[in-house]
């Protein structure tokens, strides 16, 4: 919170006055996207790429603010990014460049994209920037979950298994050798490391399933998986084929949140409950609330202190509604999982940035 109060209190008296006697009057987007960027500090994380023929590279950190700046004005396409800058003076100057004619094209701003994605550049500068702000505050409560993100691309192919031999209901017969059964992914996640648990889920675009107010809902594309702390601030995140169940994500980001903060009590819904979360989560060192599945028709109800705790898990819903509403969780425009992992990560590295703010108000 001092490191927070430091920023905003130059912010407020140094930086503002400085870019309003130099650009002219400002909106309050124009300070809200000086805030953001000024907290996440993207353009000491990108480097240019090296050249040494033809026509020197356009530079890749002011295009990397200027992704900042789509995600903040919540611009559905690149293009529509283009306009406002050239329209905008002052708004092209907080991004870096001074004329129109310095401006590149949408080409340029698509290859710089996916050198961004391919470098998976928005994870770390994410992870860096949670470490700074709240790695010796203590997290009350970290609520996970996960939404649906619709994707424009074609689906990837299923996954073939060999048919393995069907043997009768029972007891082996005398001499008879069966293999072992194979361990499920919960129970092999437990004992693998963090590299080894991302990399181990699908990626794949295809169709997703969930009940939605009562019905069945079906998606194409993609499903994101959060780790929101108090206050609605996104901590860790992880991006999966649609039809990947909520539960095969819940180690993995357990793992990757305990690394970044200190937390107490993780809530879960009726979709974690299985006893390799809860004792994962006990591991760690949490104290894990997870809303009981009903299964055969039975109904175990919270415990009353328990039950008011998780109704803080509503933290999740509205960081969601928030990320699709306002940072650009509804309109990906690109394909693949690391391009799409890149949009959304352009979109939480700016919703974390207001949160934090949020907190000094």
């Amino acid at each position: 919170m001092s490191i927070l109060s430091q920023f905003w209190c130059c912010i407020q008296t140094k930086l503002f006055p400085y870019v309003e006697e130099e650009l002219g009057p400002m909106t309050d987007k124009h300070k809200e996207l000086i805030t953001v960027l000024e907290i996440v500090r993207i353009e000491e994380h990108v480097r240019d790429p090296w050249w040494s023929r033809g026509r020197p590279v356009k530079d890749r950190k002011v295009l990397a603010r200027a992704f900042i700046a789509k995600m903040v004005y919540n611009f559905p396409t690149t293009k529509d990014l283009i306009e406002c800058i050239k329209i905008d003076g002052t708004l092209r100057q907080i991004c870096g460049w001074d004329k129109k004619v310095e401006i590149p094209s949408e080409s340029t701003f698509s290859r710089s994209f996916d050198e961004f994605a391919e470098n998976e550049l928005l994870n770390h500068v994410h992870e860096v920037m949670i470490k700074k702000f709240t790695s010796t505050k203590i997290v009350g409560h970290v609520s996970r979950d996960s939404t649906d993100i619709t994707a424009r691309e074609k689906l990837k192919d299923k996954i073939k298994y060999k048919d393995e031999p069907k043997h009768k209901r029972g007891r082996p017969k005398k001499g008879e050798y069966r293999l072992p059964k194979e361990q499920s992914r919960l129970e092999r996640q437990s004992g693998m490391t963090l590299d080894k648990l991302v990399t181990d889920l699908p990626t794949g675009c295809n169709i997703g399933f969930k009940k939605k107010n009562g019905k069945d809902y079906y998606w194409r594309g993609y499903k994101f998986h959060v780790d929101w702390a108090d206050g609605e601030i996104p901590i860790s995140s992880l991006l999966t084929s649609a039809s990947l169940h909520d539960s095969q994500a819940a180690i993995p980001l357990a793992k990757m949140s305990s690394e970044r903060v200190i937390s107490l009590y993780d809530l879960m819904d009726s979709a974690y409950d299985a006893r390799e979360i809860e004792e994962y989560s006990r591991i760690l060192g949490h104290i894990p609330i997870i809303d009981k599945n009903p299964r055969r028709g039975l109904k175990v109800e919270m415990e009353p202190a328990k039950k008011r705790r998780y109704n803080e898990r509503s933290t999740a819903e509205r960081g969601f509604s928030l990320l699709k509403d306002k940072f650009g969780g509804c309109t990906v425009r690109v394909k693949g999982h690391k391009k799409v992992t890149a949009h959304l990560m352009f979109g939480i590295l700016s919703l974390t940035a207001i949160r934090l703010m949020n907190m000094l108000v």
